[in-house]
């Protein structure tokens, strides 16, 4: 389980994009907070490659 910081996420329809990002690849929790900007995920991808999946849906990010 690790936690990502995603900019650029402002409502339910942006949860639902990083989660179908991630889950396109990999079963996955995955829990986002809008105020904090965090994602929150229990699977089996790497960080790396969690984060290549969200920034390329459209959400950056930071390392």
């Amino acid at each position: 389980m690790f936690t990502l910081k995603v900019s650029g996420m402002t409502c339910g329809g942006c949860i639902n994009a990083v989660t179908r990002a991630v889950q396109s690849q990999a079963s996955a929790k995955v829990q986002a907070d809008l105020a904090t900007q965090t994602v929150t995920l229990a699977t089996t991808l790497s960080q790396e490659q969690a984060s290549q999946l969200i920034t390329k849906a459209g959400f950056p990010v930071a390392q």
